[in-house]
């Protein structure tokens, strides 16, 4: 009969989000965005985030369980993301996960928001090789890993953005250059016209005494700001402003990735996250992975951003491993770090129990 099907929800930002999952194939999922909410605010307003949740949570789950022609009755599993994120948004995705594993009698599972970004990859690729090494790239988060088994290893951090992630330093130039939120695909879009040169942005934690695997991107979006600036009263040049940010985000990020895969003995680089999304950052990594020798998975537009397919993704792992369900008191951790895929303290002992990392 197979694995039960598990339905996974995501809620940690401005995407509410249901999927699907059953050994490891989706069988449908649905996305609601408040984004257009928050874009007049240029970034995301929490509470505005978590109102917006109430209202989509069970339209979302119906839309997934419609595309699917499955009902609510067959889920035999319930996966969401209890951290890290926002607050008040992470509680309405729990609540509501909650009382559907209460209502339907079935296991439910804490999840690693970040583990379900490196788990959407196996949606569309197969499961993960072990090892493989794996750059996060998303508004919130820059980081590389180590990934072993998902499920049963501990995840080794081999370097974290010290200040600005990838995504914000897109969305906070962006405003600057007049763009609109979100300011990722708005500069994306825009360099396509811009020379990539023009601008000699710099490439922080390069040097030969910068921690190899750190990203730092605070000084990137000041220096960004202050070639703004320096055209005051003139023509902003935004298209080569922003095809020249571009460069220097996707060229520190594939250098250190490139870089980790190669003195680790890792034959595979998966790029997870919605800055995954942006066209520079995969035709470079195309690019320097082909010229290494290495393997690069990235997953569908539709899976790099935040959604509940890749909760559903990390939720079926751990249904198949044994893994232990949460406890239904479980709670949200909105700085969580990661450590296990499984975001509650019953996995992660019978895991073995290693020591936290920080995210």
């Amino acid at each position: 009969m197979g694995s039960p099907i598990v339905l996974g929800i995501e809620s940690s930002c401005d995407e509410t989000g249901a999927g699907l999952v059953r050994d490891g194939r989706l069988l449908g999922h649905a996305i609601a965005s408040s984004m257009d909410e928050h874009a007049r605010y240029g970034g995301v307003v929490p509470e505005v985030a978590a109102r917006a949740h109430v209202h989509s949570l069970r339209p979302v789950v119906r839309r997934a369980l419609n595309e699917a022609s499955l009902r609510l009755s067959d889920v035999g599993a319930v996966a969401v993301t209890t951290g890290p994120g926002l607050s008040g948004a992470l509680q309405v995705g729990l609540a509501g996960a909650k009382g559907i594993a209460y209502a339907l009698g079935v296991p439910l599972h804490g999840v690693h928001h970040l583990a379900g970004h490196v788990a959407a990859d196996t949606l569309e690729h197969g499961p993960l090789p072990d090892p493989c090494t794996v750059l996060i790239v998303s508004g919130g988060h820059t980081a590389l890993l180590l990934v072993r088994d998902l499920v049963r290893d501990p995840i080794l951090h081999l370097g974290d953005t010290l200040d600005d992630a990838a995504g914000e330093c897109f969305d906070k130039v962006a405003r600057v250059f007049g763009l609109p939120y979100p300011g990722g695909p708005a500069i994306d879009r825009v360099a396509r016209e811009g020379d990539p040169r023009a601008v000699s942005f710099p490439r922080p934690l390069t040097g030969a005494r910068d921690d190899p695997y750190a990203f730092s991107f605070s000084g990137l979006k000041t220096a960004a700001a202050r070639w703004a600036e320096g055209h005051a009263g003139r023509e902003l040049p935004v298209a080569d402003g922003a095809a020249s940010l571009q460069e220097a985000v996707a060229d520190v990020l594939t250098r250190k990735a490139v870089a980790a895969c190669a003195e680790h003995g890792v034959g595979t680089l998966v790029v997870v996250g919605g800055v995954a999304a942006n066209s520079r950052v995969r035709s470079l990594a195309e690019e320097r992975c082909r010229a290494a020798g290495i393997e690069l998975r990235v997953p569908p537009l539709r899976l790099c951003t935040d959604n509940g397919a890749m909760i559903a993704a990390v939720g079926d792992l751990l249904v198949r491993a044994g893994a232990e369900p949460a406890p239904l008191d479980v709670s949200i951790d909105p700085s969580a770090p990661l450590e296990y895929a499984a975001l509650h303290p019953l996995s992660a002992r019978s895991a073995g129990g290693a020591k936290e990392v920080a995210a």
